[in-house]
């Protein structure tokens, strides 16, 4: 399957690079009405500390990241590991994705879900088409740890989570 020329059989592709762990996010919006809008990623990273920039993928086929770019700021939520329900629900289409899911605003308006590890709220700095998605680069405005939660994450085609051996044990040395 090896291939010396770039193409590979995309399932190959794919079972390949699903033995990196990857975060599980959801990149959240409003829609013009106020309405809340977003989609789950698996490739949310860091990009710059000067200035602050991050970024995510997603599919030019994407419904939900029109409203991304349409509205020009997302905030970026760190699903915990008890939230692969949640993450499901939010990687399905449609508009009932975020029927019955507790979330508040934050400071830019955007959508910041209930029970989440982190969030980074962002203004969209530059998107790039790149093969059959789009980089999104935002520029970082506000970001928060909401809980000590341990991030929910992506592995072999499977939802896990991630114990740090070193966080196990000040734990347990500090007596939790």
């Amino acid at each position: 399957m090896d291939s010396l020329d770039g193409t590979f059989d995309g399932r190959h592709f794919r079972d390949v690079l699903g033995n990196l762990p990857t975060s599980v996010v959801a990149v959240t919006t409003t829609r013009p009405d106020g309405s809340p809008a977003g989609m789950i990623v698996g490739t949310f990273t860091s990009v710059s500390l000067e200035p602050p920039l991050v970024s995510f993928l997603a599919d030019r086929s994407s419904f939900s990241f029109g409203h991304i770019r349409e509205s020009g700021r997302y905030c970026a939520n760190v699903l915990a590991a008890d939230q692969e329900v949640l993450s499901r629900k939010m990687a399905t289409g449609g508009p009932a994705k975020f029927d019955g899911v507790e979330w508040t605003r934050s400071p830019m308006g955007n959508p910041v879900l209930a029970g989440i590890v982190a969030w980074v709220d962002c203004d969209v700095e530059k998107i790039v088409e790149l093969g059959d998605h789009h980089l999104a680069v935002g520029r970082v405005r506000d970001l928060r740890v909401s809980s000590p939660k341990t991030p929910l994450l992506f592995f072999r085609g499977g939802y896990g989570d991630y114990f740090s051996t070193t966080a196990l044990l000040l734990d347990r040395l500090a007596g939790f």
